[in-house]
């Protein structure tokens, strides 16, 4: 499923079991990371019905871009569950293997926010960040939920 996508930019949802498998695919490694954000916000609410309209600062640092990703998501994840805020904008910026982010969005309105899951965290599972063939970079892993 190809729901998004914008100038090689995209994201996507992959099966896996009873988790979800989410990628991004960016013209750049941030870009995958701000896709990959957008994919695990859609597993739980379509991102369209999210207003960013509070931003929120997150910064990680990792050896390498495989957990990296997952402590991004995850720093997401918390930051929702916290927060009581869904996500649907984000910017990254990521160099020696630390990202300085920003999520975008607003507290939960059961009125107008269908959940479907509740994202519990990122995982190991099928975790992979590259820049492949295409050029493209690609940031993916397995969501629990």
């Amino acid at each position: 499923m190809i729901p998004y996508s914008e100038m090689g930019q995209r994201w996507e949802h992959f099966p896996h079991g009873a988790d979800v498998g989410i990628r991004g695919v960016g013209t750049s490694l941030a870009g995958a990371f701000e896709q990959a954000a957008l994919a695990m916000t859609a597993a739980i609410v379509d991102p369209g019905t999210v207003l960013p309209v509070t931003r929120i600062d997150i910064n990680c640092e990792a050896p390498n871009d495989e957990l990296l990703l997952v402590d991004w998501l995850n720093a997401l994840i918390y930051e929702m569950a916290a927060r009581q805020m869904l996500f649907a904008r984000f910017s990254v910026q990521i160099g020696d293997h630390r990202l300085s982010g920003q999520a975008w969005g607003e507290r939960i309105d059961p009125a107008r926010h269908q959940t479907a899951v509740e994202v519990k965290g990122a995982t190991y599972t099928a975790l992979h960040v590259a820049k492949n063939d295409d050029s493209l970079w690609y940031a993916e892993c397995v969501v629990d939920v």
